[in-house]
């Protein structure tokens, strides 16, 4: 069955060198391809711009500076931030979700406290959560899923109570797609006095974010999966809160002031980004989210969507595949065939010039609760089309005929 003429691709494929014609990359999830103007922000900065930041005189390291706080200004307005020290460069989302846990959760909860998560999560919203609850003696409680693989909110306000201080929920999910109601999530953490932070990864490259509007106190993502290098992320928090959170770290540009009798911190975000920062990553950020914007995130979200329909429903005619997520999913798939191990999956659709992912795609608790060790996983993105899809299916097709 051929599907390729199901839909029409946004046809930028041409501005990712790492594509070659025939390969279809299905694991934008793991990591988005780069465009070719964030691959020449990034070698302009090293190649004829480069200075350090903050610190330099001259003029150089002046307009470097001026360039990386343009980029901060730039994720601000990215993601209605109120203001550009509302945003903190860190690693990624992990470290991002690691600085939350160990800067306001390490200080904020004790014992008897509750943390609230889901039962999608990505391993980064589960394991820093259970280390500062081992260290401070809280709790921590599992949100169910409903019958489509959302995050069952009308079970979240029913078990919500004031003892939980904390909620850390995925606004979509890495293996499912499904896309949290993150407004109303916080309306249902705020009711009880709890603040909410969101795992932002899989949705800031495919649907519109304002984190006024979604009413949270902290947000997360990394700047790979948003068409930007590997190594930066961004943390969003509201600016009481980080103001009265201590350092993640200590270092150089963190600081007041420091002498031997003590020393003083730098306000938010410097107070969190000790050492020379991630320079030449926050200009290949904001060329990505430059990128995005151009191509206009409402259509990429209608694109996705149109993959997700396609593919869902090319594979549902197989009878030996399973597929799990919401029928509205965001831009990803996973599925299972029956008697195939995924990586078998993986291994021979890569064979055909497919790349999906095969595993429990950090997600090792959800697994479970589908009944499952590990699943495939085709995710989209902007370079995609429905050749891409016609690609998987036909291999997905023949991985059925060479297993039986």
């Amino acid at each position: 069955m051929s599907v390729l003429t199901s839909t029409r691709p946004l046809d930028v494929v041409a501005d990712f060198p790492a594509i070659p014609a025939g390969w279809a990359y299905l694991d934008t999830a793991a990591t988005a391809q780069k465009p070719q103007v964030v691959i020449d922000a990034i070698t302009r900065a090293y190649d004829t711009t480069y200075a350090t930041v903050h610190r330099g005189v001259y003029q150089r390291s002046a307009d470097m500076t001026l360039a990386y706080e343009a980029a901060r200004r730039t994720v601000a307005r990215f993601i209605g931030a109120g203001s550009e020290n509302e945003i903190v460069f860190v690693r990624g989302a992990t470290e991002g979700i690691n600085l939350v846990a160990e800067c306001w959760a390490g200080t904020q909860l004790k014992a008897g406290d509750r943390i609230l998560l889901s039962q999608l999560e990505h391993h980064s919203n589960i394991v820093p959560w259970q280390m500062v609850a081992e260290r401070v003696g809280a709790q921590i409680d599992v949100i169910p899923l409903t019958a489509d693989h959302r995050i069952d909110l009308d079970a979240m306000a029913a078990m919500i109570t004031p003892a939980h201080k904390l909620v850390a929920l995925a606004h979509v999910s890495n293996v499912l797609g499904s896309v949290l109601d993150g407004a109303r999530a916080a309306e249902i953490a705020h009711s009880v006095g709890a603040k909410i932070l969101l795992d932002g990864c899989q949705a800031v490259p495919r649907m519109a974010v304002d984190v006024a509007a979604l009413d949270c106190d902290f947000y997360v993502f990394s700047a790979h999966k948003l068409y930007g290098p590997t190594g930066i992320g961004v943390l969003w928090g509201r600016p009481d809160l980080l103001d009265a959170m201590p350092p993640y770290q200590g270092g150089g540009a963190m600081i007041d002031k420091v002498s031997f009798a003590g020393t003083t911190y730098a306000p938010p975000p410097g107070r969190f980004e000790a050492g020379t920062p991630h320079i030449v990553g926050a200009l290949g950020l904001a060329a990505g989210i430059d990128y995005v914007e151009a191509i206009g995130l409402d259509r990429i979200h209608a694109h996705e969507t149109s993959l997700v329909e396609l593919t869902r429903e090319a594979l549902s005619r197989i009878n030996s595949v399973t597929l799990y997520g919401p029928e509205d999913s965001a831009g990803i798939v996973s599925f299972s065939i029956a008697g195939v191990h995924p990586h078998d999956i993986g291994t021979i659709l890569d064979e055909a010039g497919v790349a999906v992912r095969a595993g429990h795609h950090c997600a090792q608790p959800l697994m479970e609760y589908l009944g499952v060790d590990a699943t495939a996983r085709a995710s989209f993105g902007v370079y995609n089309s429905a050749a891409d899809v016609d690609a998987l299916v036909k291999g997905v097709e023949r991985v059925t005929r060479i297993f039986g």
